[in-house]
């Protein structure tokens, strides 16, 4: 059985993106995490040790957004699962980055990379 925290419309600004202007200017990126992990133990105990404080995973995902000048958003959604596998309690995280204003002529959608990262047995 896996647990799961998912945490959605992480919001922030950052400068990734394969035209000179993205990484200029920047734009706005969504972020949702789906962080599989188990909860039994905090289930039991109702302490913050036993859990993930997804407060630590969204300052992180935000931090790796803002601070990163990749050319490609698939670059930038593996680095975002790097840091969350970082957190010892996770054992799997699937990231959905969505670019919702991708500089495209005559293309008003938005673009989401889907990645899902597990931590190395």
């Amino acid at each position: 059985m896996t647990d799961r925290i998912e945490l959605s419309n992480i919001r922030c600004y950052g400068y990734t993106g394969f035209l000179p202007e993205e990484q200029v200017l920047g734009q706005w990126f969504e972020v949702d995490l789906i962080i599989d992990l188990d909860l039994s133990q905090a289930g039991q105990s109702d302490d913050l040790q036993h859990t993930l404080d997804y407060r630590g995973a969204i300052e992180a995902t935000k931090t790796v957004v803002k601070d990163s000048r990749f050319a490609l958003v698939e670059r930038l959604a593996a680095e975002i699962a790097s840091k969350i596998l970082a957190f010892a309690i996770v054992q799997q995280v699937r990231v959905r980055l969505h670019k919702p204003a991708a500089p495209i002529p005559d293309f008003g959608g938005k673009i989401t990379i889907d990645i899902t990262r597990q931590r190395n047995a």
